[in-house]
């Protein structure tokens, strides 16, 4: 019993002397944080308006005709980068799609304003309705977007109504 309790005591007695290690602790907390952006609006307010048009005469509307250009609202996230894509005809149609008159964007036949110009008739810049753009909404949360184009009617065309969509395609970017 001498032998057991002799190591035992000699433990006990070194536990009580040795000083147990405090090892420091701290720690830092962040927080994750996002901002969502305001959902987008783009509404088309005014179509791209020819009128009537000439068999063999070629008709342009250009974008700073107001009333006749082709005309979006885009509201969404003051400053906001946005991707402007257009999804554009080739033809125009005549509601029974039997007879075609076709349409062509120039690359300089869209402009916006996005507050800081003048409107339609002094837009901020022109874009390119064929290409991708990449524009910033404005301060007050608006950007407008105009486009002409030019039809070119054939010596026979077909008398009627015609009519196409002019698709407005806008996203965030995320930058």
């Amino acid at each position: 019993m001498k032998k057991i309790f002799l190591p035992f005591l000699s433990l006990l007695l070194c536990l009580f002397f040795v000083q147990p290690r405090a090892y420091a602790q701290e720690r830092g907390i962040i927080q994750a944080l996002a901002t969502v952006v305001s959902s987008l609006s783009v509404v088309g307010t005014n179509n791209l308006q020819f009128g009537t048009v000439t068999p063999g005469v070629n008709k342009s509307v250009d974008k700073a005709d107001v009333g006749f250009a082709g005309e979006w609202t885009i509201t969404g996230t003051v400053n906001a980068e946005v991707s402007v894509d257009f999804d554009l005809p080739d033809s125009l149609v005549t509601v029974d799609s039997l007879a075609f008159l076709r349409i062509l964007f120039d690359n300089a036949d869209a402009s916006y304003d996005d507050g800081s110009g003048n409107g339609q008739t002094a837009p901020v810049d022109v874009i390119d309705p064929n290409g991708p753009n990449t524009l910033n909404i404005g301060n007050g949360g608006t950007l407008m977007i105009w486009i002409g184009g030019t039809v070119f009617p054939k010596v026979y065309q077909t008398g009627g109504d015609y009519a196409a969509d002019v698709i407005l395609i806008v996203a965030y970017t995320g930058s």
